[in-house]
């Protein structure tokens, strides 16, 4: 699409999030219970490559041809370029009967989060889970922000294709629900409570 920005990749290294997310994130799925993982929005592949070396079934898709590329060089039969002008799945990932989708640092880049959620609820199989991280907001980390006068570097709004929606853990809360969910967890994670950098919540149909 003429509107899609691609983020940049040029390694399959991890991007700066999984460095204060990734225990949290592991220690939400189960082998036993997660056995048909989808990465939505998978960027490099990082997570998903990681996620299968530790015996994880974990598939992932993304707009960036090129972190897609750089994915299947580790996992070629794991990740497929994502049409973001169809309503479906790769083709290759149409017949796996997905019962987790991870989406990490996506939701605070749409115009339409609500599509974004409708379309993840679409993928999952009936109790399937959806697990989804994003920068957090609350009222003492917005507070601080104004007082320092730092919402300028904070939001970045010379980056294109950066962040245009910011997200509390109760407008989150309120997108996954509105798409049927219930959210289940919830996880605020790098620097201490209130003035997280991320949360993560989750959430089951």
């Amino acid at each position: 699409m003429a509107d899609y920005q691609d983020y940049g990749f040029h390694s399959d290294g991890p991007t700066h999030n999984f460095s204060y997310q990734m225990d949290d994130l592991i220690g939400l799925i189960d082998k036993d219970k997660n056995q048909h993982i989808l990465d939505l929005g998978c960027g490099n592949g990082y997570l998903v490559n990681h996620l299968v070396k530790l015996g994880f079934n974990a598939y992932g898709t993304d707009a960036s041809e090129k972190g897609i590329a750089i994915a299947q060089k580790t996992n070629p039969d794991r990740f497929f370029v994502q049409d973001l002008s169809s309503d479906a799945l790769p083709p290759e990932l149409q017949a796996i009967p997905f019962d987790t989708i991870i989406t990490t640092e996506v939701i605070e880049h749409l115009y339409n989060p609500q599509a974004f959620t409708d379309f993840c609820k679409q993928q999952l199989k009936p109790g399937g889970e959806l697990i989804v991280t994003t920068p957090y907001h609350g009222y003492l980390k917005n507070l601080t922000l104004s007082i320092f006068n730092k919402w300028d570097s904070h939001m970045d709004p010379l980056w294109l294709g950066g962040h245009i929606k910011l997200w509390s853990r109760k407008t989150l809360t309120k997108v996954l629900t509105n798409s049927g969910f219930a959210v289940t967890q919830f996880k605020g994670c790098g620097r201490f409570p209130y003035f997280w950098k991320s949360m993560i919540i989750k959430a089951r149909l």
